[in-house]
């Protein structure tokens, strides 16, 4: 059935839903099941400041708007809506101007930056990126294994991954933690957003000119050596996106998982050790929990249409990752998808998609911190009832924001010497 291609008149409450509020954090899932039945495929939505944008909630559409650089570009410059933008606006880190990243780069230099950033992760050795991942989880672990509890998103799946890939990185391991609320600040939104951003882009500027005075075996040395010719703000954009895009979404997709398998009893195996329900709950959180579950986005070159809906040049469309992957149109049976079906869209799609060697440093850091976990508390339970589980209100990112679990209290292993502890 062809939608209308406007929103219906009158509050724009009733013809735009905004991008905000409880439900993301409460009920996703049912809100955009309603967004679809109300507005079908692409609905209108409503961002800060009342700066109107197109939510994509369907599978096809979304596939057919990524597989299309061309028409839907990520050139934001394109964006009608830039006079009414704020200096202040929350939400210029999710969606910038002007900004020498990959993510606003398009054609043939964005292809030879994907290169040079997937040359640079693909160089790092899979046997060491584990041995970190290992040796920071231990690490973490015991902080509070002696106590027989904590919150599991606060001291540990909140700290690993950006502990991890600052050392891939080529920053000193005391960065690490400190870039962890910068990063958050940045992508929740909110009134620290620009702050976030600017200690981060520091940071990276930093880490550059140290590699320019010492270079190392790690990811920023092997950027600067790129014979692209990029230049250092190109690259400390790079590094910016790499680490928000690498850190936050890991993060929750450890914590979603161990959720997961903290309350769904398919997944009980794992907590005695079992390995292939690891990667299972992984799986299938990326299909029915994805911590990507919209992202910023595209602008159209031109008018055109898009499910059923009239889009006119320079409008802004956002990807909603979460929607699609739980569409009706292609999950006819609304079953759980596990055993290792990758069809989701929660790495993205087209030629701006999460990098393959990214997708597998986040996937190794995201396992292995799982998996240390449990096997260093294998009684883990949840201390309080899923029912009180809450998550943080940002319509981009889903993760908990705190996950309080209980175990037998068990002695600190300690560093580890000569490859034993």
């Amino acid at each position: 059935m062809t939608q209308p291609t406007e929103p219906p008149p009158g509050c724009p409450a009733h013809g735009r839903a905004p991008l905000s509020g409880p439900r993301f954090q409460t009920e996703p899932t049912q809100l955009y099941r309603e967004m679809r039945r109300d507005h079908g495929a692409v609905a209108p939505v409503v961002l800060d400041g009342d700066i109107p944008a197109w939510l994509v909630l369907g599978y096809r559409e979304v596939h057919q708007l990524t597989s299309d650089p061309v028409l839907f570009s990520r050139d934001s410059d394109l964006w009608s809506q830039w006079e009414n933008i704020p200096d202040d606006w929350p939400l210029l880190p999710m969606i910038g101007r002007k900004q020498p990243s990959i993510l606003y780069t398009v054609g043939a230099r964005h292809v030879e930056r994907a290169r040079m950033i997937s040359d640079a992760l693909e160089a790092v050795d899979p046997f060491a990126l584990k041995r970190y991942a290992e040796e920071f989880a231990d690490e973490l672990i015991d902080r509070f294994c002696s106590k027989g509890g904590t919150d599991i998103i606060a001291e540990y799946a909140m700290l690993l991954p950006a502990r991890v890939l600052a050392r891939i990185y080529g920053f000193g391991d005391a960065l690490g933690h400190a870039l962890v609320g910068s990063i958050n600040d940045m992508i929740d939104g909110r009134e620290r957003a620009l702050a976030g951003q600017q200690h981060l882009a520091t940071s990276m500027f930093q880490l550059l000119a140290d590699k320019h005075e010492e270079p190392g075996d790690d990811v920023a040395t092997r950027m600067l050596a790129d014979t692209g010719g990029f230049t250092d703000e190109e690259i400390a954009q790079d590094l910016m996106v790499m680490m928000a895009a690498g850190h936050q979404p890991t993060a929750d997709w450890m914590g979603n998982s161990l959720r997961l398998m903290l309350i769904d009893d398919r997944f009980a195996a794992s907590l005695s050790g079992g390995r292939h329900s690891v990667a299972e709950a992984m799986n299938e959180v990326l299909w029915e929990d994805t911590p990507t579950q919209n992202i910023a986005g595209r602008w159209a070159s031109r008018d055109t249409h898009l499910g059923g809906r009239h889009i006119q040049a320079g409008d802004l469309l956002l990807l909603g990752i979460a929607a699609a992957n739980a569409d009706p149109q292609i999950r006819t049976d609304g079953s759980a998808l596990t055993g290792g079906n990758n069809a989701f869209l929660s790495f993205g799609h087209g030629e701006h998609r999460c990098p393959f060697p990214a997708q597998e440093t986040a996937e190794v850091i995201a396992r292995t911190g799982i998996e240390v976990l449990l096997d260093r508390l294998p009684d883990i339970d949840l201390a309080v009832s899923a029912e009180q589980l809450t998550r943080r209100p940002s319509p981009w990112l889903r993760g908990l924001t705190d996950l309080p679990v209980a175990f037998t209290p068990t002695p600190a292993a300690g560093p580890v010497i000569g490859g034993q502890q």
